[in-house]
């Protein structure tokens, strides 16, 4: 009997080790972002399709970290404290914190309030951003400039707070309200 019980324990062993790695298999694939359907062909990356238009962005980057507008012209900054939501177009807590930060925006000019699109393919996010109807500028980050340069957490999304070029807060969480962001904001520049 002992001998049975030690090749049953064995066998439930290989079983849960095999259903875990299935699992950790099957949820990479599904949490992976998206290749285009041209760039699977090997025609064109998504990363080369044509970005719609946006809004133009306020300056040459955000926190003093100089990137390119996305789908718009860079303008000339005007001295307010900047708020940076840090997203990704795949990125499903993201896409419901985004209406937040426009509308956040539109109810809060004397801040600068503007996106960082955190992947390589700035096609993807500029579409994104379009199907959303969301107005908010965002920046264009390919390669991990802006996060690794404040050393953000490795997660999105992330708010950054920046009174000139001083980072004053940071939030690495998804906010569900325009008035739960105002609230980190102003806690952020009263510190």
């Amino acid at each position: 009997m002992t001998r049975q019980l030690l090749w049953m324990t064995a066998a439930g062993v290989l079983a849960t080790i095999a259903v875990v790695a299935g699992a950790v298999f099957l949820l990479r694939e599904v949490n992976a972002p998206q290749e285009s359907a041209e760039g699977a062909g090997g025609e064109a990356s998504a990363s080369d399709a044509e970005i719609v238009a946006r809004p133009d962005c306020p300056g040459d980057g955000a926190g003093g970290i100089d990137l390119a507008c996305l789908g718009g012209e860079t303008g000339t900054g005007k001295g307010k404290p900047t708020v940076v939501n840090v997203w990704a177009w795949w990125c499903g807590p993201c896409r419901d914190e985004l209406p937040h930060f426009d509308e956040f925006a539109a109810e809060h000019p004397e801040y600068e309030v503007v996106g960082v699109h955190a992947d390589a393919n700035p096609a993807n996010g500029a579409a994104m951003l379009t199907e959303l109807g969301i107005e908010l500028p965002s920046y264009q980050d390919d390669d991990n400039t802006f996060a690794g340069t404040l050393g953000l957490p490795g997660v999105i999304p992330v708010t950054v707070v920046f009174d000139g070029d001083e980072q004053v807060g940071m939030y690495a969480k998804p906010f569900t309200s325009a008035d739960e962001i105002n609230d980190a904001v102003t806690e952020a520049l009263a510190r």
